[in-house]
């Protein structure tokens, strides 16, 4: 499990996070959302260990993550949105020099991988574009097959048939109780694979809700006209898609995006919604 305890960090006068409580369960596909510069980024990489907490404690299985022990690191793989690649290597070569650091990695199921991205992975990466480069690190992540994968904004660069493919492979390759935490600010692209959603914004998590709870509490009402009473209304395909507290009206289909725009216009009225306080935000 991941812990993050009364966390803060700044960057010089700059608060990032304040104080905040959070926990990332073993077993799920985590959707870590954000506008751009919120601190989706700074949190993986705390919790990979590459910053230190201003204040309080970020853990994984126990292990302070900026200890960096061997045995936290190599249960653990963080792919950032900005990885550089050596240019005259393969994926093929990098795969096998990087894997070598860590306990369980599957040649077999990095090529299968790679083969559903169409990816060569004898090319080398400069002759590769930027979103066959970011196939091949996928690729890679997964074949390693750690307790924890860490992915920022895995679907940059993809064009619309890779992402459709990134989110097929990513299903059916997540391994028995891994958990990914996945961080973007391009909600669709992942949503029919995240559960729990995390939204953050203003130092401060916003949400911390399954998709269950969520439909639970607020109700998605697709409809040809705009509801006045609805917390968040937005035009779509064929009318509005209205998104309303769920006062016994059943269960609805979410809409994420819908979601993320509710939450950040809502911040008071979801929290007190879902019970959570500033600083407190677990999985409900």
């Amino acid at each position: 499990m991941i812990d993050l305890k009364n966390f803060s960090f700044a960057y010089r006068r700059t608060n990032v996070f304040d104080g905040i409580n959070i926990k990332f369960e073993k077993g799920s596909i985590y959707g870590l959302l954000g506008e751009n510069g919120v601190g989706k980024t700074t949190m993986l990489k705390a919790i990979s260990g590459l910053l230190r907490p201003t204040a309080g404690t970020c853990t994984v299985d126990g292990f302070c993550s900026f200890d960096r022990k061997p045995e936290f690191l190599e249960n653990l793989f963080f792919l950032p949105d900005d990885l550089p690649l050596p240019d005259d290597a393969t994926p093929e070569r990098f795969f096998r020099e990087f894997s070598v650091f860590y306990p369980n990695p599957d040649y077999q199921k990095f090529e299968k991988i790679a083969a559903e991205l169409h990816i060569d992975p004898r090319r080398r990466f400069k002759e590769m574009s930027l979103g066959q480069q970011k196939k091949s690190l996928i690729s890679c992540a997964l074949a390693l097959n750690t307790d924890y994968l860490l992915l920022d904004e895995p679907t940059n660069g993809l064009d619309i048939p890779s992402k459709s493919d990134f989110r097929r492979v990513l299903a059916e390759n997540l391994k028995n109780g891994q958990t990914i935490i996945i961080s973007t600010h391009q909600v669709k692209d992942v949503e029919t694979l995240i559960n729990p959603v995390v939204i953050i914004s203003n130092s401060q998590v916003l949400l911390n809700a399954s998709v269950e709870r969520i439909t639970e509490k607020l109700y998605f009402q697709y409809s040809t006209e705009q509801n006045p009473g609805a917390l968040y209304s937005d035009m779509v395909a064929g009318g509005y898609v209205n998104v309303l507290i769920n006062n016994g009206m059943g269960e609805s289909q979410l809409n994420l995006e819908a979601l993320f725009n509710t939450v950040l216009l809502n911040q008071d009225k979801i929290r007190t919604l879902f019970g959570q306080t500033e600083n407190s935000n677990n999985n409900q």
